[in-house]
Formats: structure tokens, sequence, C-alpha cells
């Protein structure tokens, strides 16, 4: 594991006893700044609200008014700010929430966070590296940090509206570039889990602010002219320590394959179940899975029925059922190796990872594994996906997917933002985790043909499915954010 670099001394306070003195006078005039932009802000706080979801420890370091930290609606929430007035207004507009003034480089809680918010921050922070280490320090392993500030695109054009008084003077200090950031991040610790760009057009004008914010500012090279840059960042990984595994094995239609499944899976040397779910099947595999359970009472091997329809049910199915601390789904059939369970254990167990994603497109493949215009749409599919959640995903339809219980209860807690939607449970992993924050990793494995039964896969019904849910995402990940409606 990399090991940050010992933090600096502490900032002097005259670089940020000026910065407390202007925002001490700029406080009262906030409010009618604030109404004549109002459009970027409620774009920005739409924006952290679908990186942190209600009920959250949160922290907000330059809170200003609190009006974004109230937003999230935190079960604990903290605002820190340089400037004593601003504190005043935060209090009293807000009295449910905790605000102190202190600079961000002098931090000193006593407490961690699960969310620790910088929203247009950075330009005025005298030692970043001060910052993120007194940040590291308020982070436990499972902490995300949600960072926007401005583009240096846009430099020229900020400084032009102050000189046409369309926004405030303010004494900026910072252009630092998304690379810089990640840069000072890492030694203090941390490591970006996304980059994205957000925010083309501030101002409102009905239909327009939305094409523009969610369709043309995600176009290739366009977005590189988006007025900000959001970065959600983690603290670097540690060694998990000794987890139980759960493995939920979708099987419809897959009575030949049984036998082989519970044979092939090895031993992880940690407690491990194995919970097979079935329903609908047209042959005897709820039989053979009862008689591989009884012939087997040395194996934690359990059967739970489904009662709904399609592999994402029979999935959530499973994982409701499910007793221990890792979470792995296995297609009963046996498509991918179960000895190579293993390697997404190991994956997600050193911390690498935090939802590890199984990629059958890597390594060359056995004849008849996966049909030709399967493979192209899955390509098309990945880099879609690529596009809209920021992480790289080779492989949407991959089978096996590995991630801890308690980040699939985040995911299951957040679903109602998405829906029950996907009827495969690929994409309400991947979209979920994406939303959390979450580190996802492939891992390539050898795509295996079948060896009884055929595919439950309908090339052409499913292939546009696909494409809904793809354009679905885009939406939700996309343009409802920046949307009138909001998150």
């Amino acid at each position: 594991m990399a090991t940050a670099v010992a933090p600096p001394e502490r900032v002097p306070a005259a670089p940020y006893a000026e910065l407390a003195e202007f925002f001490d006078r700029f406080a009262d005039e906030e409010p009618r700044w604030k109404r004549r932009n109002r459009t970027y802000h409620r774009l920005v706080t739409q924006l952290v609200r679908f990186h942190v979801p209600e009920g959250a420890r949160v922290l907000e370091i330059g809170s200003g008014s609190g009006d974004v930290l109230a937003a999230l609606k935190p079960s604990v929430g903290v605002g820190v700010d340089v400037s004593g007035r601003m504190v005043e207004r935060a209090r009293e507009a807000h009295p449910e929430l905790r605000f102190e003034q202190v600079a961000g480089e002098d931090l000193d809680l006593g407490e961690r966070f699960d969310y620790i918010v910088l929203s247009d921050l950075l330009p005025y922070v005298h030692d970043l590296l001060a910052l993120f280490h007194r940040i590291a320090e308020h982070s436990h392993p499972r902490t995300r940090v949600v960072i926007n500030s401005y583009s240096r695109a846009w430099r020229p054009v900020i400084r032009l509206a102050e000189v046409l008084r369309l926004k405030p003077r303010k004494p900026l200090s910072n252009w630092v570039s998304p690379h810089d950031v990640a840069n000072l991040l890492e030694l203090a610790g941390f490591e970006q889990v996304t980059l994205q760009t957000r925010i083309l057009f501030p101002k409102q004008v009905p239909l327009l602010t939305t094409f523009l914010n969610g369709f043309v500012a995600n176009l290739p090279l366009i977005h590189l002219l988006s007025l900000t840059h959001w970065i959600v960042a983690r603290p670097l990984p540690q060694e998990l320590e000794a987890t139980s595994v759960t493995i939920v094995c979708p099987c419809r239609n897959e009575q030949g394959h049984v036998a082989q499944l519970i044979e092939r899976i090895p031993d992880f040397g940690v407690p491990t179940e194995v919970i097979f779910v079935e329903g609908n099947s047209s042959d005897d595999t709820r039989g053979e899975i009862l008689r591989q359970i009884e012939a087997h009472p040395d194996r934690d091997l359990r059967f739970v029925p489904q009662t709904g329809t399609g592999k994402g049910d029979a999935v959530r199915t499973g994982f409701a059922a499910a007793r221990n601390d890792v979470l792995m789904i296995l297609d009963g059939d046996l498509s991918v190796r179960p000895e190579d369970l293993p390697k997404f254990h190991r994956g997600l167990v050193q911390g690498r990872a935090e939802l590890v994603n199984g990629s059958r497109l890597v390594y060359d493949m056995e004849p008849g594994s996966m049909r030709f215009l399967n493979m192209l749409g899955n390509r098309a599919f990945a880099r879609l996906l690529k596009a809209i959640i920021g992480q790289q995903v080779k492989d949407t339809l991959c089978g096996t997917k590995v991630l801890l219980r308690r980040d699939y209860e985040r995911i299951a807690a957040g679903r109602s933002y998405f829906g029950e939607f996907d009827p495969f449970g690929d994409f309400d992993l991947l979209f979920g985790a994406a939303r959390q924050g979450l580190k996802i990793v492939d891992l390539p494995v050898r795509y295996q043909p079948r060896t009884y039964g055929e595919t439950n896969i309908s090339r052409w019904r499913h292939g546009v499915l696909l494409l809904r849910m793809t354009l679905f995402a885009f939406w939700k990940f996309k343009v409802a954010p920046v949307s009138r409606r909001g998150v």
C-alpha cells in the first residue's frame, strides 16, 4: 500500500486572515449575488446531492451560508468556514446543523465522516496539501471526498464576468488542474475514483439549459469547455481482515451444471456458503439442487426459491438471504470458471476494488463461447458505460461480480433513484456502485462455452433492452442532475 507523505507544518494565520476578512464583509451581500446566479448554485447543489446520499455523516469545508450542506439532509452535518460572519449566518439559517469557524488547514474536530465536501473551495486554499492531510484525519476507510472546482478554461470568462458585475469579485488564487488535484490527493493518502466535467451553461433558459448541460456538455471535446470539474476520491486501499463468503448461483434450466458447480467451487480458507436460487425452470434444476445439498452435508449449501423472474431478481433474492461478509455471483452456466473466484476475493479484500467485475473481453475465447454480434454489442455498451459513469468497465454483462455486503446494502438503499429497471442484475450493481463512488475494477476471466442446455439470453430482444438501459443510465447520470427538477 502506498504511504502518504508526512503532513507539512501548519500554515500561518496571515494567509487566510485576509480571506476571512473578505468573506466577513461579503456575507451580507451573498444572498443578493446568489439570487443573480441562482442557476449555477442550484446546479452545484443538485450535483453534490447526486454524489452524497441522504442520512450520511457529512463534513463540508468552506460551507459558507450552509445551504449546500442543508440540502444534503445529513444525519450528522458539520460545516466549517474561515469567515466568522458566514458561520453566524449559517447557524441562523440552519440551526439543526453544526457550524464552526476554522480554516481547513487547521481542522481538528476529532470526528470522522462518511462524506467530505469541498464545493468551490480550492481556488481560495493557501496550502492544498495541508488541507488534504486534515481531510485524511477526518476520514475512515470508506469515506468519499467530493470536490468541485472551476476549470482553467473559464478563467478569462470569470474575470470578464467580474468586470461586468455579473458575478462578485472574489480573491481567487488557485486555478489547479484536475491532474494537480489528483496528485495532491495521492500525496495525502487518497486516490481518485472518478473525474467528470459538468455545467456548460450556468444560466437558466427553459429547455436550453438542460439540453446544453445534459447533452451537449457530454460530447467529445465539447466537455472540455465545461465550467466545473468534479472529483470523487477515496482513502488509499487497506487490506481487510478475514472475511466470510457467500456465493450466489442463479440457476434456471441448469440441472446438468449443479453437481459440477459444487465440486469445482474452491476453498477460500474462510467460512463459505453457497446459495442456489432457482425459479421457473423447465428441467429438474430444483430437484438436482436439493439432491446435491443432501449429498454434501459437510458443505454449507442452501436453496432459496425464486418467486420473481429474471436473473436480476434471482441475484437480489440470493443477496437478501446471504449471511456472510463478501457477496459473489457465479452464474449456473459455468461460463466463468469457479476456480477463478479466489482472484476476485483477493482483489476485494486487498482493497484494490470495491466492486470486482469479471471481464470476458480480454483473453481470447474458446470457439462457441460467445456469438460475434454479442461480443460487438458488449464492447459497444462498455464504451458507452465508461462515458456515462466515469469508470472503466470493459464487460458490462459478465455474470461474475464480487463486493462487500455492506457496500451492497448501500447500493440497495439508494436503489430508489434508479428503480427496479434491470432484469439482469449487472447494471443495477454497476450503476449503484458508480453513484456511491465505489471503485470498480475489471478482472479478466476466460469465458467457457456451455456444456449443458441453451443460453437464457435473447440476442435481439435483450440487445434492445440493453440499449434502453444505457439510455436510461445516461439520463440518470448526466441529464437528471442538471435538469430543472434535479436529483
